[in-house]
């Protein structure tokens, strides 16, 4: 077990982090406390969930302290990082952010929001702090956006960029040349917590633990030299973090190749019943149908080193069996994560003419999924901001396939305008419901990779 170095006593906040949720705490938080550990006491962090009070207060109780079961095929271990100095919640102690993003130690905001958290409220909140930051005569930060979004930091940077224009020039100007807003890209599977693994945590540590973890042994952190202090970049390298001037290889590899299959493996796990994306993984079938996703489907337009060893590393991180990442929660979200994961590759596989059909079998399966029950009959609830919109639309035709096709591939928010009528494209979706629906997902699987 790994505990967390004795540094921690004279750690600096000197990063707000916004969305305390279970990935930056299985992730980034280890990664400032390497940098901590090394002697480094600028890395501490104000943890801000940005709803959720029992998270935030769970943390608290326990001195920001909570175990993360690291786990693969060959070895289990346990870490207890350091990094969280104290928590708070956007929703219930916005000044307390605030206060956070403009105090004079503060150095880095780092976000974990989700796709759906870049509003402009999440803008006011950083900019409220920032403008502080100015007034005071404080230099800038770094505000890197860690979520997976292509682009992030860009797209971070308007949102906050229009919040301070709009209230001061000046403010805008300030932030323009004394703040970056690095593209970055973040990687390591971390499941929900569960009640079993709040119990395996108890078992291994001797205490009661609501804040432990389980995830992967893998992780990555790429990102773009673009920070407000440029000597942050060999600090970063040397806790294993990859500094680029350009994050998009690997940012584009990851969106279509772990995040797209992910949620074409949530959508047939869902259908067929599955707990986890692991039990999935062990069907040779399903393994090939991800396999030829990712060859197929995803690779030929990307430009990341060394994309067939990737490929084969994400297969093994799928079959890991002691993640046990729910497909519905993979599932979940999912008319926000399509036009993100899918709607790239399908791009540009119709634009070179390339093979489209096990994405084809994928959207399919999406379509399948929207009814809400898998194929033994048993309901479950899906969790999607459109879900009542996109069920209602998938009862009324069901039975036609054709018009089951032609009506979710128009909803414009998860489809570009056009799909619904493509005849590359929505045939051969139309394909692959039909024979989801006569010979089952199973045998559809099977039908794809042969093909």
């Amino acid at each position: 077990m790994v505990l967390p170095d004795s540094s921690r006593s004279g750690a600096q906040p000197g990063v707000v982090h916004l969305g305390l949720g279970a990935f930056h705490r299985a992730h980034q938080a280890l990664v400032y406390e390497r940098l901590l550990a090394g002697g480094d006491s600028r890395w501490g962090v104000v943890g801000v969930a940005m709803r959720s009070t029992q998270l935030a207060d769970d943390l608290a109780a326990q001195d920001g302290l909570y175990a993360v079961q690291i786990a693969d095929a060959g070895s289990v271990r346990w870490e207890i990082p350091g990094a969280l100095l104290r928590t708070c919640v956007a929703a219930r102690d916005r000044q307390q952010v605030v206060d956070a993003i403009a105090a004079p130690a503060a150095r880095w905001i780092t976000l974990t929001v989700t796709e759906k958290g870049y509003t402009p409220d999440l803008a006011a909140l950083i900019v409220d702090g920032l403008g502080r930051r100015k007034a005071s005569g404080l230099p800038g930060v770094t505000v890197a956006s860690c979520d997976n979004l292509s682009d992030n930091g860009r797209k971070l940077q308007a949102l906050c960029m229009s919040d301070a224009t709009a209230r001061d020039p000046a403010l805008a100007a300030w932030i323009e040349a004394r703040c970056a807003f690095p593209n970055s890209m973040v990687d390591r599977i971390v499941p929900a917590a569960t009640r079993a693994q709040y119990d395996a945590a108890a078992a291994a540590l001797g205490v009661d633990d609501r804040g432990a973890l389980s995830t992967e042994a893998f992780w990555e952190w790429v990102i773009e030299r673009r920070m407000a202090d440029p000597s942050d970049a060999a600090l970063l390298a040397q806790a294993g973090v990859t500094v680029v001037e350009d994050v998009k290889p690997f940012e584009d590899a990851k969106l279509r190749m772990l995040n797209g299959s992910h949620t074409a493996l949530a959508m047939v796990g869902a259908v067929q019943g599955w707990a986890t994306v692991a039990d999935g993984m062990a069907v040779p079938g399903v393994r090939r149908f991800v396999y030829a996703f990712m060859t197929r489907v995803a690779m030929p337009s990307l430009k990341r080193p060394g994309l067939p060893d990737y490929r084969d590393a994400l297969l093994e991180r799928f079959a890991n069996p002691h993640l046990h990442h729910r497909a519905h929660q993979i599932a979940s979200d999912s008319s926000l994560k399509i036009p993100l994961r899918w709607g790239p590759a399908l791009r540009d596989a119709l634009a070179a003419g390339r093979e489209i059909e096990p994405l084809a079998l994928a959207c399919a399966a999406w379509m399948r999924y929207l009814r809400g029950e898998d194929e033994a009959g048993r309901p479950y609830t899906m969790s999607d901001p459109q879900a009542d919109a996109l069920q209602a639309l998938a009862r009324q035709h069901a039975g036609d396939v054709e018009s089951t096709v032609r009506a979710l591939l128009s909803v414009a928010t998860v489809w570009p305008a056009g799909y619904a009528d493509d005849p590359r494209w929505a045939p051969r979706v139309a394909h692959w419901l039909r024979r989801i629906e006569s010979a089952g997902m199973a045998a559809a699987l099977d039908e794809v990779v042969a093909g």
